[in-house]
């Protein structure tokens, strides 16, 4: 039997403390692979630089040159997490049967991988890692990351519990991937809607290894916000609720005020009559700037502009070598035809 080609994806941005350990924990982890004949020894794994600011892109363009394994993808400019994890995939399904992806902080247990080889030999197109104990991370991380699954089950969106973007994608998969055409990216949430046969592997999550967190509260509420507004349309529900709520109220207690009128116990009521103002007023605010947040999504996706712009391929350069030598070969050969 032929043994898969597995390209480990790696999205990156100012990694520069933690990017070495990286690229030899997984080139230990293809070695071991290769060696049990489970993985072809064609594998690599790419390293996608997201306009980072740091020596990033040095460290990964250096590895290359010592590890034919090794290979980068630099974007233009930084683009974020998901798009950067989308330019992976998407260029290493061109030359691999199968691809995993992996954030660089070493926090996803790099050994989880075989389990995944070992799950896509058996047929499953998408294996999910998922976190079994998250004991390192920080209590708000923690109690925020548990909440958010949870909001997002009961607004009906089809997503793995405590599983964040460590998976196998088989190339097919992948494929399919591509179709999903949207800008506003929440891959957690795409992925599921392939529909392909899936499974999970449980893992622990560790430590990260050096550096900081690339997502603190703000990022993590802003991606939160990001993937529910992207995947649901129950908060416009829910605003619709809450403003015929507030008119049912509005007219029993209008009517209860003109009971009061005509029985003679009105009463000059200042503070009564501000807050409902501010209570109303803020409502309406609200509601505004929510309907405002999915005309904004709509906004995005008709311009239809390119989710990431590649500046430098290391990962398809040879096979962009010979595409351009059979090119420049034909142009010969039709001259040579016309003399």
């Amino acid at each position: 039997m032929v043994e898969p080609i597995l390209t480990i994806v790696v999205p990156c941005y100012n990694e520069e403390d933690v990017l070495s350990e990286t690229v030899n924990q997984l080139n230990e982890v293809l070695n071991n692979l290769i060696e049990e004949k489970l993985i072809a020894g064609q594998s690599k794994i790419l390293f996608v630089d997201d306009g980072s600011k740091d020596k990033t892109w040095s460290i990964i363009y250096k590895e290359s040159l010592k590890n034919n394994r090794v290979h980068g993808l630099k974007l233009a400019r930084n683009v974020g997490h998901q798009n950067a994890l989308l330019a992976g995939l998407v260029a290493g399904k061109t030359s691999s049967d199968c691809v995993v992806s992996i954030d660089a902080d070493l926090q996803d247990d790099v050994n989880v991988i075989r389990e995944f080889i070992l799950k896509f030999k058996e047929g499953f197109d998408i294996v999910y890692g998922v976190r079994g104990k998250r004991d390192t991370d920080h209590v708000l991380k923690r109690t925020t990351a548990e909440a958010f699954y949870t909001m997002m089950q009961k607004l009906d969106v089809n997503l793995i519990y405590n599983h964040a973007d460590y998976r196998l994608m088989s190339k097919r998969a992948i494929g399919e991937l591509e179709k999903f055409e949207e800008v506003n990216l929440f891959l957690r949430g795409i992925v599921p809607l392939i529909g392909f046969p899936s499974t999970s592997v449980y893992y622990d999550r560790k430590e990260r290894f050096a550096g900081e967190t690339k997502y603190p509260l703000k990022k993590m509420l802003s991606f939160a916000f990001e993937g529910i507004t992207s995947f649901s349309v129950t908060p416009i529900r829910f605003v619709l609720l809450v403003g015929f709520l507030s008119f049912f109220t509005s007219l029993l207690f209008g009517s209860y005020f003109i009971t009061l009128k005509f029985i003679g116990e009105t009463e000059t009521g200042w503070t009564s009559l501000i807050t409902s103002i501010w209570l109303i007023g803020g409502l309406q605010l609200i509601s505004i700037g929510l309907i405002g947040e999915y005309i904004g999504k709509i906004y995005k996706e008709s311009k239809r502009r390119p989710k990431y712009i590649v500046d430098i391929d290391t990962y398809n350069l040879t096979q962009q070598l010979t595409e351009r030598d059979v090119y420049v070969d034909s142009i010969g050969q039709n001259r040579r035809e016309l003399l």
